[in-house]
């Protein structure tokens, strides 16, 4: 018997690691549940879906060090963060992209300071035609300010926490470009 059960007990699997990566599939693009930025480990807080007219534009994952539901909250804190733009449409055109841009600034700040109205005008200058796979990141660190890079290449940096609220207000301010509906899933949908 004592046999018996050293044997079954030898027999039992070693335990399985915890899964660290809790990401997620949205409209058939596959979001990691984690990225790396500047040495911080940022957390998916949500995905959602771009859609203009009947055309899927892109889909945008969020990144934080910490999730939160809250907006106010996300744009108070002064901790890296990325937007990621995974293009799944051949529609993002440079002159579509300003549009929305400076749509986005003056529906959700609309106070903005001509320094800000001239960080939007760099923003539009990294822009490019977009196709199919493309992934765009705008990617804050404190004391760096904002990186643009389009499918790993940089294509410039904005200083300034007013500017990566600025920009990130465009999901998720009062007046989100994309919608309510998206805004509430970027926020992990709460």
């Amino acid at each position: 018997m004592l046999l018996l059960l050293t044997t079954l007990l030898a027999a039992q699997p070693a335990p399985v690691p915890a899964v660290t990566d809790s990401g997620r599939t949205v409209s058939g693009v596959t979001l990691p549940g984690t990225v790396d930025v500047a040495g911080h480990t940022l957390s998916l807080n949500g995905g959602a879906l771009r859609k203009k007219m009947i055309f899927k534009v892109y889909v945008a994952a969020l990144y934080l060090a910490q999730t939160s539901n809250s907006a106010d909250q996300i744009l108070s804190a002064d901790a890296p963060r990325r937007m990621a733009l995974h293009f799944i449409s051949g529609h993002g055109t440079k002159e579509k992209m300003c549009t929305a841009w400076n749509d986005g600034l003056e529906a959700n700040t609309p106070d903005a300071s001509a320094v800000l109205k001239k960080q939007f005008a760099e923003l539009c200058e990294m822009m490019v035609d977009t196709k199919d796979g493309d992934l765009m990141t705008l990617t804050y660190v404190p004391g760096s300010g904002t990186t643009v890079a389009l499918s790993g290449t940089d294509r410039g940096n904005v200083q300034g926490k007013e500017f990566a609220d600025a920009v990130l207000r465009c999901w998720i301010g009062p007046k989100p470009g994309p919608g309510e509906g998206f805004k509430k899933d970027i926020l992990g949908g709460k």
